[in-house]
């Protein structure tokens, strides 16, 4: 049998809930996505919760809250205690995205389901992978390999590659084929025949306009409105599809010389594009080129200024303005009391640019008609005062001396056991209990709150002659230049000084809201204030694609080239997952699973695979040719068993059956022909696949790379001709292409 591979959803299936996937291979557990969405409702992991313990390792996508947004509250609450692995910018923006949701969600709400503590505890188990690059698992994992692989649509987004004998299981949700201002398309089409393709369908039933097309109508939307005198409100990420709005509004402005503000408004804006100013590498080949070119940064924004508070919003100036401000959902952050203020212009516009999560205002805002009035609760903070100020510091006072107490109790216990274990039986300087208690109560009438401050400290240790205080020799290692230190004691961890400067400084700049720092500091004591208001939407409301997913038409022809024997189906609504299903049994494979929420699908590959041993005596007498960073040989050989029954390939015990000659490698008809022209010959090309060489021989390559779905063909190439001196020349030039077995 094959790589033993079971798949069970945790969330995220027959609806657009968040993603969060167990997959076994053989026995090892990997967590595909940790997602939560923008209501943090606890009740959307109870399935999570009944495995993270059985967890080994965890593999993060993309850095959004459908991503990764539970990883602090299981690593918390539900007992997940695996290493995490995700690319450098999934690693970094998914923390900022946190860090703005626990601001976000503390500034209006006693949140309390996890702390900045926790994120930064999360993401210190994060072990962060470059594309490409191979991750060998051990212990448990030994001989899985795990690799990331470019996705598109977010900054570090990910297709994760699992591999084990050979056998590739693929995970590939959210991605984009499209090339855009700031991400090359996904490489999902250069994987061919993986055992098992894990996908959405999330965008199956949606198409998509050209990208001029879309791009030209966004801007002519939002200068219809700075011109009519109103202004713009685009509810957005944190850190994700922000990045490829911000270039577009850069490059419209620069070139049209415009001069209505724009602001990026989120409570780590400042640290968002700092980091992002420093992923060049991971981004769009113009991108990477500018840069090399002429050191120009795509992220030195020019035209659109960054904001941390909604105080500083207040204090511009009046006038048509855009702001692109977190979070998209509309639940909570700046964008909430924005809307609140802006709706009831009829001048504003207020443009989505994805589509909001089930249950949020901005879905509510999306429907068709939209509303024309919404009910909203808005709440804010504000300080303690008067006798719930007093009660508030009683309070706390109260818990500080109960915790003194708890510890000066432990701390008692703790010092008892040490001295009952150091005095040694029959040591004369032991204490007897019963007569240590009246001494104790003759000379002091409250001895109780002495005795074991003598007893403590006095006791001698077994190895000493007299009584004498504890102490420790230092024990150092010396060498002729002095002490010999262990340099690691001495080395502060980047991630460490990463964190300590975010929660000291704010971000990069030392910049952070006044409330967000008041909330990291615990500076004031507060409390939040609610209020319900019903708020009438005169505004304009528009709803445009910038998702950054493949539309549904690229998605199945995407899935037929890669062709995977097995395909499971996750993320999407019941409609477009069963469209989808329905698709790729009849174009791309047999084997279509749409499993349900802890259903357990088995995707065992049907290939059979055994490991054998090769023996000394085999390799002994085997004559490796190298091709490329490989080097390959002909093998003839019997199968045995060795002493612990293992498979061997031993040395024929009869003379090896001749073999037809075997041409390995390939060759691209263009490159040949630059060869055989470079050796004095006259080529040029006759047609497709075909090509003339000297006077009477003609060269053919038949058959295609790939055939429909994927499978790979025999390609052969036909030498046609008269037998000549000619022919055989330029059939001995073909010959040196490829290494003959």
């Amino acid at each position: 049998m094959g790589t033993s591979v079971q798949v069970t959803p945790l969330c995220g299936v027959y609806n657009e809930n968040p993603l969060s996937y167990l997959v076994s291979i053989d026995g090892f557990n990997f967590l595909l996505d940790c997602g939560w969405t923008d209501h943090f409702d606890p009740s959307l992991l109870d399935p999570l919760s009944r495995v993270a313990a059985s967890v080994d390792a965890v593999l993060l996508s993309h850095s959004d809250t459908l991503h990764l947004g539970a990883l602090p509250y299981a690593m918390k609450q539900l007992g997940l205690s695996a290493p995490v692995f995700s690319t450098i910018p999934v690693h970094r923006l998914g923390l900022l995205t946190l860090y703005d949701h626990y601001f976000s969600r503390k500034q209006v709400s006693e949140f309390d389901l996890f702390t900045l503590d926790d994120v930064d505890s999360a993401f210190q188990n994060v072990t962060a992978l470059a594309y490409s690059q191979n991750h060998h698992m051990s212990g448990k994992g030994e001989g899985i390999v795990i690799s990331p692989h470019e996705a598109g649509r977010l900054l570090g987004g990910t297709i994760w590659k699992i591999t084990k004998d050979g056998e590739d299981v693929i995970y590939a949700v959210d991605f984009n084929h499209r090339k855009e201002r700031h991400l090359n398309g996904t490489v999902l089409e250069s994987f061919v025949r993986p055992a098992v393709l894990i996908t959405d369908a999330y965008n199956a039933l949606n198409s998509q306009p050209a990208r001029r097309q879309r791009d030209q109508e966004f801007i002519d939307t939002i200068l219809r409105t700075l011109k009519g005198d109103g202004s713009v409100l685009l509810p957005v990420d944190t850190a994700g599809r922000i990045l490829e709005l911000i270039l577009i509004l850069e490059q419209c402005w620069g070139q049209l010389h415009l001069t209505y503000p724009i602001y990026f408004l989120t409570n780590v804006s400042s640290s968002t594009i700092d980091y992002v100013k420093s992923f060049l590498e991971w981004m769009s080949d113009s991108i990477a080129k500018s840069f090399e070119n002429s050191r120009d940064n795509s992220f030195l924004l020019k035209h659109v200024k960054l904001l941390i508070s909604k105080a500083e919003l207040e204090n511009v100036p009046d006038g048509p303005k855009v702001v692109l401000s977190s979070m998209a959902s509309l639940e909570a952050g700046f964008s909430h009391d924005i809307f609140i203020e802006w709706a009831a212009d009829v001048k504003n516009l207020v443009l989505f640019t994805e589509r909001g999560q089930f249950g949020t205002l901005a879905r509510m805002l999306q429907s068709d008609p939209p509303p024309k009035a919404v009910k909203v609760t808005l709440s804010k903070r504000v300080p303690l005062v008067g006798e719930e100020l007093a009660a508030y510091e009683e309070e706390q006072e109260r818990i500080k001396k109960e915790e003194a107490l708890k510890a000066t109790l432990i701390k008692e216990e703790e010092s008892k056991a040490a001295v009952g274990a150091d005095i040694p039986v029959g040591d004369p300087m032991a204490v007897d209990g019963n007569s240590s208690h009246v001494e104790s109560d003759a000379a002091f009438p409250s001895g109780n709150a002495y005795r074991d401050i003598l007893i403590d400290g006095f006791v001698s240790p077994s190895t000493s002659v007299a009584p004498m205080f504890p102490f420790y020799e230092n024990s150092s290692e010396w060498d002729d230049f002095g002490e010999v230190i262990n340099p690691d004691d001495y080395v502060i961890k980047e991630e460490d000084m990463e964190h300590a400067s975010m929660a000291v400084d704010g971000d990069l700049d030392g910049k952070f809201d006044e409330g967000a720092a008041s909330l990291i500091l615990d500076m004031k004591p507060s409390k939040v204030v609610s209020s319900e208001l019903t708020v009438q939407v005169k505004s304009s409301l528009s709803y445009m694609d910038f998702e950054g997913r493949s539309d549904g038409r690229s998605v199945k022809s995407i899935l037929g080239h890669v062709a995977p024997l097995k395909l499971v189906l996750v993320h999407g609504s019941a409609e477009a997952t069963e469209h989808l299903k329905q698709y790729c049994l009849k174009h791309v494979c047999p084997y279509v699973y749409a499993p349900q929420i802890d259903e357990t699908i088995d995707v065992t590959s049907d290939l059979c695979a055994y490991k054998v041993q090769l023996s000394e005596k085999l390799m002994s007498n085997v004559r490796f040719k190298k091709l490329g960073d490989y080097e390959i040989a002909w093998v003839d050989a019997e199968v045995g068993k060795t002493e612990n029954d293992m498979l061997s390939l031993l040395p024929l015990s009869t003379p090896a059956p001749p073999h037809k000659s075997v041409l390995v490698g390939d060759i691209k008809m263009p490159d040949f022909k630059q060869f055989l022209e470079s050796k004095g010959i006259q080529v040029e090309f006759a047609g497709v696949g075909a090509m003339r060489c000297g006077e009477h021989v003609t060269l053919r390559k038949v058959g295609d790379a790939s055939q429909k779905g994927g499978g790979a063909t025999i390609q052969q190439i036909v030498i046609e001709g008269p037998l000549s001196e000619e022919y055989y020349m330029i059939r001995n030039y073909l010959y040196s292409q490829f290494y003959s077995l």
